[in-house]
């Protein structure tokens, strides 16, 4: 039976028996609250009142009479959050559940609409935790769009034009617009195509807009010293030696004038989106899970976020099932970062039946941690380092867990393990973990540690990715991952699979991977030279990665050349697929082969039908480690 098949059984199988076992345990045994129309103008207040009583009087089901329903942070739960991939800030809930088990949330159809920054859903150190049947928007966006309406080459400035939805003001040459409880500067920005509704052709040569530049008076920086590692990109330090370099004027009111901005002038007709500073952007994502054991998504809609769709930590067996992250009113945003995103999660992990649509960065990005090693206490006591900002206060497992020891110059795989014993938080950025076992004899400082247990089963089935920002699916996973019967089309790669180790510091290699049966139609259209599909590593070296991958019977329907980028892999079976030239676009990078092969080895290619444009002879590009393979 070949690793597909094998591995699809299993993730089905196991599905199945989770939904039994939530539905056996699901049982109504507290008390269904149902919400009105009363409520609709702040529901708020009555959501908290009765939620916070839950421990008194448990609730099996929330139900909402069928409508549109508003919520406002002013009588909202306040939490300070720590939340993995975006900022650390007190926010406001009206769905605060915490320590609840076996509890249904319906909206029956119903639109929430939310104001300023709020998690709709908060969800922590909860068990078997379900919403459906509701959509979630926001009255005012977390982002802000202008239609290019004239450029100048000559003098280096562009016009845009600002609808009466995004209120801004000007400050000393700076734009600033003006939301609920919120504001942002023009920050990272990219360019859309009203008529595609999608990312422009070849945004990368006109956007980001060059708004930062080096300071031209700095006085003695240099000799600022650390004791300790810190984090220079940590919203405390990384404008230090960085000033404006883009400044706006108003022509009229709604019409500015953006000048100062180094890359191509924007094209007329297209859509600037702009959603503020990075590291000060990302403060509402629309559901938090943490430390949770058996989350459902069923018939849910995201059409907007101050962050991700959703952001699960630390969890388990969570499945989202017609979860659509898709515009509303007119916008050509949804989410303002990834579509949903998986830190450390175990159990099950499957997207089926889902749109993920127009959001500002991937579909979905599952991973674990790598935190580093700083200190070496004792035989069994090591002090570790949160890597990136957006990490702070992860706590990387549980007792028990199995922690591997990582040297990314020798291995990418953990070259020993242990158990946790304990987790000691001394601040937000460094831990004390105990072992039950001693630590490796060879241990060093600089050293990685990650959670072997914190990766889940995978499927991705059925879904539509498109029209977004960067990749379709970033998956680092070790475990098992199946990707069947999906439709991408992406400004960057569809599938990136990689060994990231020194900027977000996101853990994991990838093995036993099945790539099926989807279609990928004109990836790769921002302008990147990378592959539809790419395997990568942030360490050049010449160290096994990636193992035991299928990519079969898949249709590629590309404009540009590159369709498959691997290195570092062991195991690869490419068969039955199929690759055309759309010309929907001019070739961005015709240079390039349609496959790029290096660092590799037991890499087989069998029975593709190939009608791109790439001479015959230069279909292929190896390094001397495939110096033999062949394209068939």
């Amino acid at each position: 039976m070949s690793i597909h098949k094998n591995i699809t059984r299993i993730l089905l199988s196991t599905v199945l028996l989770f939904n039994l076992s939530c539905y056996s345990q699901q049982m109504p045994k507290g008390e269904v609250v149902e919400f009105g129309l009363g409520i609709a103008e702040d529901a708020t207040p009555a959501l908290v009142s009765r939620i916070l009583k839950a421990n008194e009087k448990p609730i099996s089901e929330i139900k909402f009479e069928k409508g549109t329903y508003h919520f406002y942070p002013d009588k909202g739960f306040e939490k300070f959050c720590y939340i993995s991939n975006h900022g650390d800030l007190m926010v406001n809930t009206p769905f605060p559940i915490f320590n609840i088990e076996n509890l249904t949330i319906d909206g029956q159809g119903s639109t929430f609409i939310f104001h300023g920054v709020m998690i709709p859903f908060l969800i922590d150190e909860s068990k078997n935790i379900s919403i459906k049947n509701v959509s979630i928007d926001w009255y005012q966006s977390f982002h802000s769009e202008g239609l290019i309406v004239a450029n100048d080459e000559v003098n280096k400035t562009f016009d845009m034009q600002i609808s009466d939805e995004y209120p801004y003001d000007i400050r000393n040459g700076e734009l600033f617009f003006i939301k609920e409880y919120y504001q942002h500067t023009i920050g990272q920005s990219i360019l859309f195509d009203p008529k595609r509704k999608a990312i422009s052709f070849d945004t990368e040569s006109y956007t980001n807009i060059t708004t930062k530049s080096k300071s031209t008076t700095t006085n003695n920086l240099d000799n600022i010293k650390y004791k300790y590692e810190y984090d220079k990109r940590d919203v405390g330090y990384k404008n230090i030696g960085i000033e404006n370099r883009v400044t706006v004027k108003e022509l009229k009111p709604g019409l500015l004038r953006v000048y100062g901005h180094t890359k191509k002038m924007l094209p007329v007709g297209h859509i600037l989106s702009m959603k503020g500073e990075q590291g000060l952007n990302r403060v509402s994502p629309a559901f938090s899970v943490k430390h949770t054991n058996g989350f459902n998504a069923l018939n849910v809609n995201v059409h907007h976020a101050g962050g991700m769709g959703i952001i699960a930590e630390n969890s388990a067996n969570l499945i989202l099932d017609n979860f659509n992250v898709t515009p509303s009113q007119g916008r050509m945003v949804s989410t303002t970062a990834d579509a949903t995103h998986f830190v450390g999660c175990r159990g099950k992990v499957v997207l089926k039946n889902c749109t993920f649509e127009n959001q500002l960065d991937d579909a979905s990005n599952i991973h674990g941690t790598y935190q580093k090693i700083v200190d070496v206490l004792d035989e069994y006591r090591i002090g570790v380092r949160m890597g990136h900002h957006q990490q702070k206060a992860f706590v990387i497992g549980q007792p028990n867990d199995n922690l591997g020891f990582v040297r990314l110059s020798n291995s990418f795989f953990a070259y020993q393990k242990a158990t946790i014993k304990s987790i000691e938080y001394i601040n937000n950025r460094y831990q004390i973990i105990t072992l039950n076992e001693k630590l490796p004899a060879d241990v060093l400082p600089g050293d990685l540690v990650e959670n072997l247990d914190g990766y889940p089963n995978l499927l991705v089935q059925n879904c539509t990715i498109r029209n977004n920002r960067a990749r379709g699916l970033l998956i680092s996973n070790p475990v098992n991952t199946v990707i069947e019967n999906n439709f991408f089309s992406t400004e960057m790669e569809a599938i990136l699979i990689p060994v990231e180790s020194g900027h977000w510091y996101e853990s994991g290699n990838a093995a036993n991977v099945v790539i099926r049966d989807n279609t990928f139609q004109d990836c790769q259209h921002g302008g990147k030279d990378r592959g539809v599909i790419r395997f990568d590593t942030d360490d050049d070296n010449k160290n096994i990665a990636f193992k035991n991958i299928e990519i079969v019977d898949n249709t590629f329907n590309q404009f540009d050349n590159l369709i498959l980028e691997v290195t570092n892999l062991d195991g690869l079976v490419f068969k039955g697929n199929t690759i055309t030239n759309t010309e929907t676009f001019p070739r961005l990078h015709p240079q390039n082969p349609a496959f790029k092969v290096k660092r590799s080895k037991n890499i087989k290619f069998q029975n593709n039908i190939y009608k791109g444009k790439v001479k015959n002879e230069a279909v292929l590009e190896t390094d001397e480690t495939m110096s033999n393979l062949k394209f068939k």
